[in-house]
């Protein structure tokens, strides 16, 4: 008889459970965009940042959405990688966070009004816009970047200051934060630039357990972060 109320207690606990945690899912999103030939590192640091810090207890309201551009399932990036997507740029999306990557031919991104309208669209929305490497471009082509400080992939500089003059481009320094605008040289500092904006979203603390938890504390020291992250 004890074992059976026993039972019925840890079943009963299990489905109550059950329940809480359906209630407490996720309800923010974190879109990172993506495409056949996106960049590996830029698309992979903040979907592995940010889904760390999803299974914290004090980020299990976030989730990570891939975004493809186009309407297909899965994307191939340019080092070969396959990623499955979750979503795509036609879909009816509430962001809270939008991330934006490069590749190293982007001009049919460029060209593509689709995904004007959508940046355009959720920059209207979201707390916070990012971009890796020559995402910048990205946002710089739909007017996103205008007025703002920001940067690009190490050497590409020149290039968005000379085709976009009413952005303040900052040369040489791995990620740019203004305001809400958040900027990275993309490749490794793609990681630097989702661990800046994760301090800004939860706190200095949590932003260090992830980083910690992800072992790039063997890369640089923690101060390296914190150099970047505005009023640290």
């Amino acid at each position: 008889m004890l074992l059976r109320h026993s039972i019925h207690y840890i079943l009963t606990f299990l489905v109550l459970a059950g329940f809480s945690l359906s209630v407490s899912a996720a309800d923010k999103k974190i879109g990172v965009l993506v495409y056949d030939e996106v960049l590996t590192s830029d698309a992979v640091a903040p979907a592995e940042v940010f889904g760390v810090a999803s299974r914290k207890a004090w980020f299990s309201d976030y989730e990570v959405v891939l975004i493809n551009v186009e309407r297909n399932k899965t994307v191939t990036t340019e080092e070969g990688l396959t990623l499955q997507v979750d979503a795509t740029i036609y879909d009816d999306l509430d962001l809270d966070v939008l991330i934006v990557n490069s590749a190293y031919d982007m001009d049919w991104l460029f060209e593509n009004e689709d995904l004007t309208r959508f940046m355009k669209d959720q920059a209207k929305k979201v707390e916070w816009l990012a971009s890796n490497c020559s995402g910048a471009f990205l946002y710089a082509h739909a007017g996103l970047l205008d007025g703002y400080q920001a940067t690009t992939w190490a050497g590409g500089e020149p290039d968005l200051q000379r085709q976009f003059p009413k952005i303040d481009v900052i040369v040489d320094q791995n990620v740019v934060v203004d305001r809400n605008r958040i900027t990275s040289n993309g490749g490794v500092p793609s990681y630097q630039g989702a661990l800046v904006l994760l301090w800004l979203m939860s706190g200095e603390s949590n932003a260090k357990e992830v980083f910690e938890t992800i072992q790039f504390n063997r890369v640089i020291s923690w101060s390296e972060i914190k150099k970047l992250t505005p009023d640290a």
